[in-house]
């Protein structure tokens, strides 16, 4: 029996532990991997970057559990990069299993916050971030489409208090803020169709600044809302927060992830190439002995 025969035969077990062992070792084994940014991840580094301290960007994290892995990484890098230029955020979770992830997340940020750091070169200076003060955390409120309408007309509409219970004219950041006219932009990380409705009710609707953090089998289907201007960037999937942490210097759980996808990625294309080539071989021999018979 050759070699491809053998492997035509190969419990499939094998291959499942291999890729294991492969992930395992590259995620434990410390080693950088090159990343190349891509404009429209970029764009979005560029703006965040631009602003003045003291402007608001509101960032709505619609994502579940499920897509936690690819899209988690965003929230972190984004909102670091935010209040390391002391930039005030607005939160929402309109996704109805996000705000306790997104809360964890906030507390995780604002935890790093406390340790100075130098990012591009420039030392930053550890400092507390105050809830009402250096951000606000809207929640969860259900039928995201009226709540993105609402919003555009008053924040108090649909969200008369914050995730905590206090009423939003007594948070120190909210005053004379009243709705998309008083924020920079609006960073949607999504993985499913709310983003729809942040171009159709939010953007095209208030025409505020609007960029997208999608999982990766949703980016192709919004580049044409980035050719046509009704949004400014996109970060697709594991590799577009990798890319954003690559730009703001401060690499975390995207890179470690890009490592451990590269490899494993390698070991599945090697065991397709490899099966296809048993494949045909062993066909290629059949053929032959029916012609000898």
């Amino acid at each position: 029996m050759g070699i491809f025969d053998k492997l035509m035969k190969l419990d499939r077990r094998w291959v499942f532990l291999l890729l294991a062992v492969v992930c395992v070792w590259s995620y434990v084994v410390p080693f950088d991997i090159p990343i190349r940014t891509e404009p429209e991840s970029e764009a979005i580094y560029s703006f965040i970057d631009s602003l003045p301290p003291g402007d608001i960007v509101f960032i709505a994290i619609d994502y579940d559990p499920n897509n936690l892995a690819e899209l988690h990484p965003m929230t972190y890098a984004v909102v670091e990069h935010c209040w390391r230029k002391e930039l005030k955020v607005i939160f929402t979770a309109l996704s109805q299993n996000g705000p306790g992830m997104a809360d964890q997340a906030i507390r995780d940020i604002s935890d790093s916050l406390l340790v100075d750091k130098v990012y591009n070169g420039v030392e930053f200076k550890g400092r507390e971030i105050i809830r009402g003060k250096d951000y606000c955390f809207l929640g969860y409120k259900p039928y995201y489409a009226l709540i993105i309408l609402g919003m555009g007309q008053d924040f108090r509409l649909p969200f008369p208090t914050d995730y905590y219970g206090t009423p939003l004219d007594s948070v120190e950041m909210m005053k004379g803020v009243i709705n998309y006219d008083q924020v920079a932009c609006v960073i949607d990380l999504s993985g499913g169709s709310i983003t729809d409705a942040w171009i159709s009710y939010g953007q095209g609707r208030f025409n505020f600044p609007l960029a997208l953090g999608l999982t990766g089998v949703m980016t192709a289907q919004y580049y044409p809302y980035l050719g046509s201007g009704q949004i400014f960037g996109i970060m697709g999937g594991l590799l577009g927060a990798a890319q954003y942490e690559e730009m703001a210097d401060n690499p975390g759980r995207a890179k470690e992830g890009m490592r451990v996808q590269l490899f494993a990625h390698l070991v599945i294309i090697f065991f397709i190439v490899v099966g296809n080539i048993g494949y045909f071989v062993t066909r290629y021999r059949q053929k032959k002995q029916k012609e000898v018979s």
